[in-house]
């Protein structure tokens, strides 16, 4: 929890963003399983960010390399990274996925 430029580091920001995926994946995990996955279409990444840092689709970063990491080049998607003043329970990152299944 909180702003990345103040509260936390870069770095912090980053682990952060890497938590949320972790918690995405178990999900898709859990619900789906990873055989089911074809590809990570879309990543949006949304950063409770200090006034002034701009390093927003660096804390990003976090949660996609963690999709290559895991996918491959199914793991590469398109991303959107939005700095923003608030986030429900002062949480660091947010993030919304867009996944491509096979049933």
């Amino acid at each position: 929890a909180g702003r990345v430029g103040s509260d936390l580091t870069l770095e912090q920001g980053k682990a952060a963003a890497r938590a949320c995926a972790l918690s995405a994946l178990s999900i898709i995990g859990a619900s789906l399983g990873f055989p089911s996955v074809r590809r990570i279409v879309k990543v949006t990444g949304f950063v409770q960010a200090a006034p002034g840092f701009s390093a927003i689709p660096d804390v990003v970063n976090g949660a996609s390399d963690l999709f290559v990491q895991v996918f491959g080049e199914a793991g590469k998607h398109a991303r959107s990274s939005v700095g923003v003043a608030e986030l429900p329970m002062h949480a660091a990152v947010e993030l919304e996925l867009v996944v491509q299944v096979v049933l």
